[in-house]
């Protein structure tokens, strides 16, 4: 799940993005409102939190843009517990306030309720392990898809694989470490129509899906060829 962090302490901020990490998190870390504007649609994000005092700005501001934009669970981190700074937060949409100093315990704990409440309930680990990662590949065991992500932005591209494509592709990433022969692959693939695949089918095969999920398919970086004994994905 992604993380939009809007904090302009260092150590706060850093401190909180090397925690939230640690849960399994990714994090966009920002320091000032006209940053968290810029940055915000750069990628889909489960959860806000913003803190109110910033130098070119406040937290309220950067929620009322947020919930403009698309209903994202907030929570505001605030030096004070005054009613009307709690007031102010929860009428612009907030879902939780935090006040400082905080344990990151707590923290956690209103990060996982209000995401509860969101509807997204599915746990940070559960959710990892329906992803499998091989280099910039993701491919997401639930819903059978697969992305690439970008180098410039982080945002991920979906690629388009077919049945028989996918099941190969599974095939590697759930033998990772070793080395399967072309007799092994051809036992376990077969065609949509349920015929067998023959040896030169499965070249193409792995051809089509060098070509969709490599840098560089001349030289690939996950499906490696070992000469004399078939293929293998180490990563």
């Amino acid at each position: 799940m992604n993380i939009f962090l809007l904090e302009d302490d260092d150590a706060i901020g850093m401190g909180l993005k090397y925690s939230l990490e640690k849960e399994g998190y990714n994090v966009t870390l920002t320091k000032s409102v006209a940053k968290a504007k810029e940055s915000f649609e750069e990628k889909k994000n489960d959860l806000c939190i913003l803190d109110i005092n910033l130098p070119d700005g406040n937290g309220y501001e950067v929620c009322k843009y947020i919930k403009e934009k698309e209903d994202v669970p907030v929570i505001f981190l605030t030096a004070s517990d005054a009613e009307v700074n709690v007031v102010m937060g929860l009428e612009m949409g907030a879902d939780d306030y935090v006040c400082k100093p905080f344990r990151i315990g707590e923290l956690m704990a209103r990060i996982k309720t209000v995401l509860r409440r969101a509807g997204k309930n599915q746990s940070v680990q559960e959710a990892n392990d329906n992803i499998i990662k091989i280099n910039n590949v993701n491919i997401y065991t639930n819903e059978a898809k697969v992305t690439i992500t970008k180098e410039t932005k982080g945002e991920e591209e979906l690629v388009e694989l077919t049945a028989l494509e996918y099941r190969l592709l599974l095939t590697f990433c759930n033998n990772r470490g070793t080395v399967l022969s072309r007799n092994k692959l051809l036992e376990d693939m077969w065609d949509v129509s349920g015929d067998f695949v023959n040896d030169n089918t499965l070249t193409v095969y792995i051809k089509r899906l060098r070509d969709k999920i490599e840098k560089d398919p001349t030289n690939p970086e996950i499906i490696k060829t070992v000469r004399g004994l078939g293929y293998i994905v180490d990563k």
